[in-house]
């Protein structure tokens, strides 16, 4: 079978093949403290060798525990935020009939998200969907206390319980969470909720090869095992002792770096199928959350092409040379539409008769390649050989592998994210939260300083 491919020829006209290759030695260092867990943040190691260590047993107790409950109900509702549900949205996205919630043929339920935002209309608009169908709810966090999945169970049990019963709602609710303290674990211990553990060690960024990401995606109707031997297959391709040149993880780390050192600070992770919009929303929390502290980072930015030539293309061709760009390109795609020919050819579309729509995405893809490169922009290619399990399950576990040596090259923890409660304190302390009240008096003093 083949495997992932990274190809970085597009970086050489910019860096040379000489310093990419003097990185050989100082990612094998990485990747050897990876391993020896020996590197900074290394109580968040537990992601590393997920892939070979799942058990069957494991994998068997996810996958009877999803056809139970698919047997009666039309929708799951995944309630997390960030690492708990971007994983197994952008999987689920990536692998479902486009307009799959508007066909309603599949034999497995319909899998949608709540929690990852707090908007009163779409919660509103969440009940109004769930009112008329069979659900049930996973709902996912360490703590159970994370304010905007909080909010969202909250509003759904009591909603499930007025609908079905107290009895009912709670066969009808899967909680994954830590294994023995927390919020979420003491409600689901005290109303009997079946429930899965986040290892302490796996940060929710990584997670997406833990029941955090393997429920809903095996909910969902997808292969997980596949899923789980796509992520093993690059654990082996990126295990210490592996050649620099034939490790993609460490290449991509190294290529990368040495265009941040070089003067770019924003990467663009680009690729011509809409189905990988979520996996780019994934890949954009890995690498934010990961190497942005400490004043360092490369910035991590997002389209989707064709669509996004026809908006950000003129910025990414000429604007600032600031960045560069990763491009996935899946090899074979899952169907067969070619272009008619047509008598008149009043839309002169003739000269490309009789070929398939992808022959002419490549074009586009390989000619905006080459123009991006001419105007400045260095290119990273990763080629996907399809879109299925098991090549989605070497993608990610790529992109956590190589994330953790960017990570370490920088010379940042890539497993914390102390940023992330500075919003966190000012919401609480605004909201009047107990234990916040000396917050909340400077912060509303500051507020009317200011005339807001």
């Amino acid at each position: 079978m083949d495997n992932l491919d990274l190809n970085i020829d597009n970086v050489y006209p910019f860096v040379s093949k000489e310093t990419i290759d003097e990185y050989d030695e100082l990612t094998s260092y990485h990747i050897r403290h990876l391993h020896q867990r020996t590197g900074r943040g290394s109580n968040f190691l537990g992601w590393l060798d997920l892939p070979s260590g799942i058990t069957d047993e494991s994998l068997v107790e996810i996958e009877e525990v999803a056809v139970e409950l698919g047997k009666k109900i039309d929708v799951m509702v995944v309630v997390g935020i960030g690492g708990s549900y971007l994983g197994s949205k952008a999987v689920i996205d990536a692998l479902s009939h486009s307009f799959s919630l508007c066909m309603n043929s599949s034999s497995y339920p319909s899998v949608i998200f709540a929690g990852q935002n707090i908007s009163e209309d779409y919660t509103s608009e969440l009940i109004d969907f769930l009112d008329n169908r069979s659900y049930a709810i996973i709902v996912i966090s360490k703590s159970g206390t994370t304010t905007e999945p909080a909010i969202a169970f909250r509003i759904l049990r009591k909603h499930l319980e007025d609908k079905y019963g107290e009895q009912e709602a709670a066969k009808r609710i899967i909680a994954i969470t830590s294994a023995d303290r927390g919020a979420l674990r003491k409600l689901a211990d005290d109303r009997g909720y079946r429930s899965f553990t986040i290892p302490d060690d796996v940060g929710g960024r990584y997670s997406v090869l833990t029941p955090v990401g393997l429920l809903p995606i095996v909910q969902a109707g997808f292969d997980i095992r596949q899923f789980v031997a796509g992520a093993a297959k690059m654990e082996e391709m990126t295990r210490p002792g592996i050649s620099f040149h034939d490790n993609p993880s460490a290449m991509y780390a190294a290529a990368r770096n040495a265009l941040y050192r070089q003067s770019p600070k924003t990467e663009i992770l680009a690729s011509y199928h809409p189905k990988l919009v979520y996996l780019a929303e994934w890949w954009k929390q890995l690498y934010g959350e990961s190497e942005g502290k400490e004043k360092k980072g490369i910035f991590p930015a997002s389209v989707n092409f064709t669509a996004d030539l026809h908006s950000m293309g003129q910025y990414i061709q000429e604007g600032q040379r600031n960045l560069f760009e990763t491009v996935i390109s899946v090899r074979k795609p899952s169907r067969n539409v070619e272009i008619p020919r047509e008598k008149d050819d009043d839309d002169e579309l003739n000269y490309i008769a009789g070929k398939r729509i992808d022959e002419v995405n490549k074009m586009a893809e390989l000619g905006t390649m080459l123009a991006h490169v001419d105007g400045g922009v260095p290119n990273i290619l990763i080629n996907l050989p399809e879109l299925n399990e098991y090549f989605l399950g070497q993608l990610m576990y790529f992109f956590e592998k190589a994330c953790a040596i960017s990570g370490y090259l920088m010379n940042v923890n890539p497993f914390d994210q102390p940023g992330v409660e500075a919003y966190k304190n000012n919401m609480f302390a605004l909201l009047k939260k107990p234990g916040f009240e000396e917050e909340s008096e400077l912060i509303y003093k500051r507020l009317k300083s200011q005339n807001l």
